[in-house]
């Protein structure tokens, strides 16, 4: 505790105390049912409550049928969310957490559909929106009205079921912050035209929560301090919502974040992936803090303990959330409050099983820690029933994260490594602009590997014999795979290289680049900015139908955005096809014309990897029972290869 004297200080927030100053953003998780409370959903939280979080704030609950969509969201438009939602209040408060529900309407920002046909949606104004396509109606005055009820009468289901509080989300360019910016609301009622009259449905939702929950429990506000985007709403206005707010004596804290729906600009301030600079919304929070006499909470890009004590320390906010971060390690708060921080598991930023499986509707997870979203299948621990001798031939990410697994159930583990470090591909990852962080789960599992007494052996290549000499129980084979080279018409005279050789810088570059993108994910991208950088004219030509269409739509967005003002040329549909001297040849993968770029110095292709599996198939010979995992059983990403090497070591 002495090393973070701010961060596991208790804090008041109205009427309810809360432990310490961690507290858990709410996101959607996809681990609910039908609207309702799922185990699933609340084993994930009660996990998060376990390891010392001090505060809950549930995923954004819907209320209305204008924006039900129980399939994707709890719905808190009917009582039948009640039990649920008790029995999750009851896991976590347990463990001395609090656990407030979070309630919200998306307006016009829809992309949910019960049957495929596109929903009629509902803002301030018929304002369009540039994300999303779409054309919302101008909700009616009476329907507003309903709206405000809704709004009480989900408040008193969250009351009802035991809950500590409420928050309303008026953040991210959602219904509340469509009525609260003159930009969106063009309204000539009672809630459109003068600041009070656009204030209206937040004021009348806070009078009807409070009526609805009682004097006993805590009710905030959600809401961006910066929607970063055209027409949103900016840090001059949102101040002045909030010292309005704050002077009804409404709200007992404002929740302080960045970004809005409403433009793919303003989205990546939702999810801030890892190239944006961390704990950046801080000082943005400072202004708001500045200028209310509440608690100010502030979340966006806090991964470790000595940045969230700094943003206490400095004044910044009050309190630090961090979703993400306890994403990829529940324990985050008592290995920070115990001294253990360097056993902290650091969210890198990478938003790939955490959003990127949220909003594809599949439940949430993390690429450095699978069990997050399946912790009924796996959190439990324990021991395996017999201890087996186990070979571990492989020591990137899915190799690490099998031995220590494997290890840490009671097995004798050692992990064999050909190279002298660990890491497998992630060290190349980590090597590009903007993509250090990435290196973060090599540190994090060679921890993991650490702490379960697993022993490493490095700079040995393991073939069949030395397999038969040692004699294991059983293999887990995390080999991986090697660049392949593309299958082109011709390569006459060309210079052309891989991008691996270029990340780590093995080959020599010419001016004028052109990168060959068939896998259209991180290295395409990152090869592109990393000669940008160096000075050379670079144009990506992607078989995708965007540059980075395999990684997450933040990700990638940010990535393009970075890319355009580098002057990198993008170019989608095309396939490599070969090259000269000078030229690189190409053709488009719908219509099939050839496209050609003259004035090439150097070709780098991002081919589809080769699974490294000669050894899997040397094995066969031994009768050891193999479990390959990762790339060598099918070249896909760190993801898949952490959660094999899971999966494997689990079932020994």
């Amino acid at each position: 505790m002495a090393s973070f004297p701010h961060l596991f200080t208790p804090i008041t927030l109205g009427p309810v105390e809360i432990k310490n100053r961690i507290f858990s953003p709410a996101h959607g998780t996809s681990l609910g049912h039908d609207g309702c409370v799922a185990p699933d959903l609340i084993a994930y939280h009660e996990a998060r409550a376990r390891g010392g979080t001090g505060l809950i704030i549930l995923e954004g609950m819907t209320l209305h049928e204008t924006h039900g969509f129980p399939e994707a969201f709890l719905y808190a438009g009917d009582d039948a969310v009640v039990p649920g939602l008790a029995d999750l209040a009851r896991a976590c408060q347990g463990h001395g957490c609090r656990v407030v529900g979070q309630l919200f309407h998306a307006g016009r920002a829809v992309r949910m559909s019960h049957d495929g046909s596109r929903p009629v949606t509902y803002s301030a104004s018929d304002s369009p929106d540039e994300r999303y396509r779409v054309v919302p109606r101008a909700m009616p005055t009476d329907m507003v009205w309903e709206i405000v009820e809704a709004y009480g009468a989900a408040g008193r289901r969250l009351a009802d079921a035991g809950l500590d509080g409420v928050e309303v989300l008026a953040s991210m360019g959602y219904l509340v912050s469509q009525f609260l910016n003159p930009r969106t609301n063009g309204r000539e009622d009672e809630f459109g035209g003068s600041f009070d009259n656009r204030l209206r449905l937040l004021r009348e939702i806070l009078l009807r929560l409070r009526q609805r929950i009682g004097p006993d429990r805590v009710l905030g506000m959600r809401i961006s301090a910066d929607e970063f985007t055209e027409d949103g709403l900016q840090v001059s206005d949102v101040i002045e919502i909030c010292r309005a707010v704050d002077g009804d004596g409404l709200v007992d804290y404002v929740n302080v974040i960045a970004g809005s729906s409403a433009s793919p600009g303003g989205w990546v301030h939702v999810f801030p992936p890892m190239a944006i600079e961390q704990g950046y919304v801080a000082p943005l929070a400072r202004t708001i803090r500045d200028a209310v006499s509440v608690p100010v909470l502030v979340a966006g890009r806090i991964n470790q303990p000595q940045t969230a004590e700094r943003i206490l320390k400095d004044g910044a906010a009050d309190m630090v959330g961090m979703a993400r971060a306890l994403i990829c390690d529940p324990d985050f708060a008592a290995k920070s409050e115990s001294g253990h921080a360097e056993d902290i598991r650091a969210c890198i930023g990478c938003n790939q099983a955490c959003v990127g499986h949220r909003l594809a509707h599949h439940k949430i997870s993390c690429i450095q820690n699978p069990v997050t979203g399946r912790e009924r299948t796996y959190g439990n621990g324990g021991t395996a029933q017999e201890r087996r001798r186990v070979m571990v031939i492989g020591g990137g990410v899915g190799g690490m994260k099998a031995a220590a697994v494997a290890a840490g159930r009671g097995h004798d583990v050692t992990l064999w490594e050909k190279s002298r470090s660990l890491g497998g591909q992630a060290l190349l990852a980590q090597l590009l602009p903007g993509r250090a962080e990435f290196g973060g789960i090599v540190t994090n599992l060679a921890r993991e590997v650490e702490l379960s007494g697993a022993v490493v052996r490095t700079g040995i290549e393991v073939t069949v014999e030395t397999v038969r000499e040692l004699g294991p129980d059983v293999i887990i084979l995390a080999t991986g795979a090697l660049p392949r080279k593309p299958d082109t018409e011709h390569v006459d005279g060309a210079h052309m290289v891989d991008a691996w050789a270029v990340i780590d810088e093995r080959a020599n570059v010419g001016s004028s680049v052109v990168v060959a993108d068939w896998r259209c994910d991180w290295i395409g991208l990152g090869v592109a900015e990393k000669l940008a950088r160096d000075g050379c004219r670079v144009r990506l030509m992607v078989s995708g139908i965007v540059p980075g269409e395999m990684i997450q739509g933040v990700v990638r967005d940010q990535w393009i955005g970075e890319l355009h003002r580098l002057d990198v040329e993008m170019v989608p549909y095309m396939r490599f096809h070969g090259a000269d001297v000078d030229s690189a040849y190409f053709q488009h993968q719908i219509n099939g014309e050839a496209v050609v770029c003259d004035e090439v110095d150097t070709v780098v292709t991002c081919s589809a990897n080769k699974a490294e599996d000669g050894l899997l198939r040397g094995l066969e010979e031994l009768d050891i029972p193999v479990h390959p995992i990762g790339d060598c059983m099918s070249p896909r990403t760190a993801e898949e290869a952490v959660l094999d090497g899971l999966k494997a070591a689990w079932a020994l």
